[in-house]
């Protein structure tokens, strides 16, 4: 029963990310204006709201099930682990767009997206049990494309979205690793 609550959580940043989008709709998209704008002032606001707002309707629906179905590998670990996670790649991540991103406008959930996907990389490595390696295996298998992402391919891609919220789950990953008993 608590690892059926521990997954509902999983749900959360789908909800609230076609919350938003709904409402984005109904304003013709005008709230892309609240995304990360770095190193203004004004684009600080964008840190935790940008992961939830989408440039159109593609851009919404290509986030929506790789962050449902990362998000719920990730959920795995707990309700309280999961939002601690996705708070540290949300702020961590968005800082370090706002201090060395292009300046453009930063949004989307794939910030996200490769903030679950480094993470569950990166605790393959550091963790080092069976779980934790299997899922990072098969999230290589899943979505091991995703590493052309951190490339800056188009211009209205955000790659550093893409690799900070890629570095920022990679670092909670090693900082939350199990340290080895050591032997006096």
């Amino acid at each position: 029963m608590e690892r059926i609550k521990s997954l509902k959580i999983a749900l959360f940043p789908l909800l609230a990310l076609w919350a938003v989008e709904i409402v984005n709709l109904i304003l013709n998209h005008s709230l892309v204006q609240w995304g990360i704008l770095p190193r203004q002032l004004s684009g600080l606001i964008g840190i935790p709201l940008s992961p939830w707002i989408h440039g159109d309707l593609y851009h919404a629906l290509s986030n929506s099930l790789p962050l449902l179905i990362l998000g719920i590998a990730v959920a795995l670990d707990g309700r309280k682990h999961f939002i601690r996670l996705t708070a540290f790649v949300t702020l961590v991540g968005g800082a370090m767009i706002w201090l060395i991103g292009r300046s453009a406008y930063h949004i989307g959930a794939s910030s996200l997206v490769f903030g679950f996907f480094g993470y569950l990389l990166a605790k393959g490595m550091f963790h080092r049990d069976f779980r934790s390696i299997a899922i990072a295996l098969a999230v290589i298998f899943f979505y091991g494309g995703l590493v052309y992402g951190l490339l800056p391919l188009a211009s209205h891609i955000s790659f550093e979205g893409h690799f900070f919220g890629m570095a920022a789950g990679a670092v909670y990953a090693y900082l939350t690793r199990r340290r080895e008993d050591s032997k006096s």
